[in-house]
């Protein structure tokens, strides 16, 4: 009996991770609605079909993506960090997963973007969090604590967002080390600053 070379034996797992960074790829371009599968399939050299085998299509797919960025996140999200600290560690996460910030661009310009239970659940522990570094003292009482994350959200995500805003204003290409390195100090700064 004749064995395939060991290039071209079946390898599940690593076909599904060269079918998860095709898609982060493709999410990232053209967000959930704009991205196809048989896009997704051609970028990662393999067959439409093993896009639903493996992960039950496109939203399966999709889920996947958000659910190993919520698992990345508890790995810089440190909680019990300062929250400037906290700022610009969301800043760096973003630039070094910059397909993972853009999906959640896409899906904020999405008309009726959804967030899942899961994603809720996550975002009201986080307001909860806030809540009681407010009550802490790590920014003033007369700031809603639901705005200023929606602006943490808005800052760290925005050299992801607006890279021809940073061209521009910066000067800087806005995937450089360097400009990350700047704009995450800069960040938290600025949200140190908020300290009473």
């Amino acid at each position: 009996m004749r064995r395939a070379p060991a290039e071209r034996r079946r390898d599940p797992e690593r076909t599904k991770e060269r079918i998860v960074r095709a898609a982060i790829e493709e999410f990232g371009a053209k967000g959930f609605a704009g991205a196809r599968v048989s896009e997704i399939a051609a970028r990662a050299g393999v067959n439409k079909q093993l896009i639903s085998y493996y992960f039950g299509g496109k939203e399966g797919l999709y889920r996947e993506l958000t659910d190993r960025w919520q698992s990345a996140e508890s790995g810089f999200a440190d909680p019990a960090a300062p929250l400037p600290d906290l700022a610009a560690a969301y800043v760096r996460a973003n630039a070094a997963n910059r397909d993972f910030g853009r999906m959640m661009v896409w899906e904020g310009l999405t008309e009726g973007g959804a967030v899942t239970p899961e994603l809720g659940e996550d975002l009201r522990r986080d307001l909860a969090d806030m809540r009681r570094r407010q009550a802490d003292g790590e920014f003033p009482a007369d700031i809603d604590p639901a705005c200023l994350m929606l602006a943490l959200f808005a800052l760290s995500s925005a050299g992801v967002a607006f890279p021809h805003l940073v061209r521009v204003l910066c000067e800087a290409d806005p995937a450089s080390a360097e400009f990350t390195d700047h704009y995450a100090d800069q960040v938290r700064r600025l949200v140190a600053h908020l300290r009473p």
